[in-house]
């Protein structure tokens, strides 16, 4: 008699031969409860919860294909609080290291940012941040003055300040993100540089001017409506880098920067996202 389990149970069904048998296996382990099943090869995979009778999950599959093979093993407890950690990487981007801290031990300080996973967009695990930080060498200069909007994080921020920026503006409308990004700017000991802003990109930008580069990783749309006001925001000898787009955006963006004035300094591209830096013309 199988008795129900105190732990998450692992099923894996093997149908028998019988046309309809695969089918009928499949029905019968969503009538008793199952969330998602997995196919491994012909064998039928899914995962019941503590206290599932499995004396009944046993008997509804028999009776469904009576030359059903089943196998059951408890799932290993796992520490999820813990286990999350190990999908977060530290990302080596050209002159920069972006990691969080429990990978952080033994690297350069003035090379690594070390950014604590939270609420706020921005650990590095996104193509958008990574490229940005991998064009930042194009249009930075030791001492300059920058912003960054939409700053999430603060990890955009962080990296221009990393690379010789004498001031940076983190502007970030999410007033849920501030605390993370003004943690994030601690950890990385530029706060005597870094300054985070809750407010509206487009309307503070003006107000911080003049800038010498500008960093804007936000949705496409938007950029568009940015690009004028970050063009009266910059240095005549500044630029900016613009991501979060896609990669299908690409020739779109090409004939918006053309006609506004822009040259293309350089690109970097990763999975479908496109990134590009720009200066005027």
């Amino acid at each position: 008699m199988l008795e129900a389990s105190l732990r998450w149970v692992s099923v894996r069904v093997s149908p028998g031969v019988d046309v309809g048998s695969r089918d009928a296996c499949l029905a019968a382990l969503f009538a008793v409860g199952a969330q998602g099943v997995h196919e491994d090869g012909a064998s039928l995979v899914t995962h019941f919860p503590p206290s599932t009778d499995l004396e009944a999950v046993h008997i509804a599959l028999t009776e469904a294909d009576e030359g059903v093979t089943i196998e059951t093993a408890p799932v290993p407890d796992i520490d999820w609080s813990e286990a999350w950690k190990s999908r977060i990487n530290a990302h080596d981007l050209g002159s920069l290291t972006v990691t969080p801290p429990w990978l952080a031990e033994g690297r350069d300080p003035a090379r690594t940012i070390v950014i604590e996973p939270g609420m706020a967009f921005g650990t590095g695990e996104h193509a958008t941040t990574r490229g940005v930080v991998r064009l930042l060498p194009t249009v930075m200069r030791d001492g300059d003055i920058v912003a960054d909007l939409g700053a999430g994080s603060a990890v955009l921020a962080i990296a221009a300040a990393k690379l010789g920026a004498s001031r940076v503006y983190a502007v970030e409308l999410d007033g849920e993100a501030i605390p993370d990004a003004e943690q994030n700017v601690l950890r990385n000991g530029v706060a005597d540089r870094v300054h985070v802003f809750e407010a509206d990109a487009g309307a503070l930008l003006p107000l911080l001017a003049p800038v010498r580069v500008v960093l804007a990783n936000i949705i496409s749309s938007v950029l568009v409506e940015l690009l004028p006001i970050i063009a009266e925001s910059l240095t005549d000898d500044g630029g900016a880098i613009l991501s979060g787009i896609l990669q299908e955006e690409r020739e779109e963006m090409l004939g918006v920067l053309a006609a506004t004035g822009w040259r293309v300094l350089d690109e970097d591209a990763e999975d479908i996202w496109w990134s590009v830096s720009i200066a005027r013309v």
